[in-house]
């Protein structure tokens, strides 16, 4: 018996948004609708709508969702350590590399392939002394620009 994905399109200050869930634990959010066209929300895809619509309003710091995100199990650490780096904040590659005894590519590489971007803060990690790289999600480097600002997170 395979399992039912639901999704939800929805807009915001990035563009256009959509949470897809499988067995009631989001499992990715993308830039754009998907086709075709029908929705499948849930109530949980309700609840991130109106998450993340409280999150850019300001009103919002820390998400509060069943997550399922699929990747290897170094990938799966890296992204349970990314929603540690408290809302407005900052840590380089570097750090997580640190903390995780690995690499900084290595966890640039898991930052690339996060497939839950926002509620899964991959925003908040930059490169060595502070710098902006890039971003795999909506406008790229300009949507991670967005992000941070809009936390107020001091970057150079």
């Amino acid at each position: 018996m395979s399992a039912e994905v639901n999704w939800l399109s929805f807009p915001s200050p990035v563009g256009s948004l959509t949470a897809f869930a499988v067995n009631n634990s989001v499992v990715a959010l993308e830039w754009g609708k998907p086709e075709p066209a029908e929705q499948k929300p849930s109530e949980l895809l309700v609840s991130v709508r109106d998450q993340m619509s409280a999150y850019f309003d300001g009103k919002l710091e820390k998400f509060n969702l069943p997550l399922a995100p699929a990747g290897t199990e170094f990938q799966r650490g890296v992204w349970q350590a990314m929603p540690q780096i408290p809302y407005g904040q900052t840590q380089t590659y570097g750090d997580l590399a640190a903390d995780s005894g690995s690499v900084a590519r290595a966890v640039g590489g898991a930052c690339g392939k996060n497939p839950i971007p926002i509620i899964i803060p991959c925003h908040r990690v930059m490169g060595g002394g502070g710098k902006l790289t890039g971003f795999s999600g909506g406008a790229g480097p300009e949507s991670k620009v967005f992000l941070l600002k809009l936390e107020g997170a001091m970057f150079l």
